[in-house]
């Protein structure tokens, strides 16, 4: 279902925090790892689901890897509509490896978020 309502206060600070981490200088696999578990969250919402994948792609650009690149810039194209839409597949990281239309498990704290936030999870 379409997100209509800003991201509840517990889900946004624990995408902010994510973010956070995301964009401080340290090692790449922990902020990798952190704007993976920021575009789970984020997905719902067009506008943070949009930013978690600028981020992606600036971590793309300085890990000069051309294929995340190129993978990041498409989903730049369509985060934004497919959370309008709400057509996302849930649990997806966001990253290139990923398809980008395949769903994935989601780590049960932050499945236990959306739930909170009300968002269906599916089956």
């Amino acid at each position: 279902m379409p997100r209509r309502t800003p991201m509840p206060a517990a889900l946004r600070a624990a995408y902010t925090a994510e973010m956070t981490t995301a964009r401080t200088p340290g090692p790449m696999f922990r902020r990798w790892r952190a704007v993976e578990r920021a575009h789970i969250l984020s997905q719902p919402w067009p506008g943070a689901h949009t930013r978690t994948h600028a981020v992606m792609l600036r971590l793309a650009l300085r890990d000069r890897d051309a294929l995340e690149v190129l993978g990041q810039l498409v989903r730049l194209i369509v985060a934004a509509p497919g959370s309008a839409a709400g057509q996302y597949p849930t649990g997806n990281t966001g990253r290139t490896r990923v398809g980008l239309t395949t769903p994935m498990p989601i780590p049960d704290d932050l499945a236990a978020l959306l739930r909170d936030a009300g968002v269906a999870l599916g089956a």
